[in-house]
């Protein structure tokens, strides 16, 4: 069965994406700045109600995906604060100027918690992901990478979505694709790549709106095209 993530930015979203299927969500703040570090208050109610996995945004702000030292001081306080909270895993990532992977900012975040880790769309940024995903490979704690197959939507790179799931195959790091996924291209699009994980976010929201909720019969909807594949 492929895993069903979906994007939650409130308790509402949440519930929704719980009662509707969903295996697990990703709770983020500022949704329309590509998700950052949701509050302390919201990871506690949402951790202590769901029975679904919580994944917690650990993104200070949106400028880029290179961080500085204050910035990645905040990253390992937001890290601990959200384990404390009770978050079931940690979604994040850092770059180096020359935009490939931040192995020592990387190593600082993992050690932060003993939290399961997705590394975050910075992914798309990188030039050369086969590559990048051989660098993930080393930290067993990275269980997850969200990406695109850097294409604006992972609809638009599903040669390279094929490349990397096959990379990561007999590896625990799964590849999870994300970015301008819709129901309508669902299945198509998971019998093609083979893809182990899909994130959703706006193709199962009411109106297919950023600002609307989640929709408890999208999700539903997504669930069924994804237990009736054709492999």
């Amino acid at each position: 069965m492929v895993l069903l993530e979906v994007i939650a930015t409130t308790l509402e979203d949440a519930r929704n994406a719980e009662a509707g299927g969903a295996d697990r969500i990703e709770l983020v703040a500022n949704l329309e700045e590509g998700g950052l570090t949701p509050s302390l208050k919201l990871v506690q109610e949402i951790a202590s109600e769901l029975t679904i996995p919580v994944h917690v945004m650990i993104r200070p702000h949106s400028r880029s995906f290179h961080m500085s030292e204050e910035d990645v001081a905040q990253m390992i306080n937001d890290s601990k604060r959200a384990y404390q909270a009770g978050a079931s895993a940690l979604v994040l990532g850092a770059l180096t100027s020359e935009k490939t992977i931040d192995r020592n900012v990387l190593e600082l975040l993992l050690e932060a918690t003993p939290l399961p880790v997705t590394y975050h769309r910075a992914f798309d940024e990188i030039v050369n992901q086969e590559d990048a995903v051989s660098t993930l490979l080393d930290y067993a704690q990275i269980r997850s990478v969200l990406t695109s197959g850097g294409a604006a939507r992972a609809l638009d790179a599903v040669e390279q979505m094929k490349r990397l799931v096959r990379r990561t195959e007999g590896h625990t790091l799964q590849i999870m694709a994300g970015g301008g996924v819709t129901l309508a291209s669902l299945k198509s699009f998971v019998n093609q790549t083979k893809v182990p994980c899909i994130h959703m976010g706006t193709g199962v929201r009411e109106q297919l709106s950023i600002d609307k909720p989640v929709s408890v019969e999208k999700v539903m909807e997504a669930r069924r095209l994804l237990a009736n594949l054709d492999v």
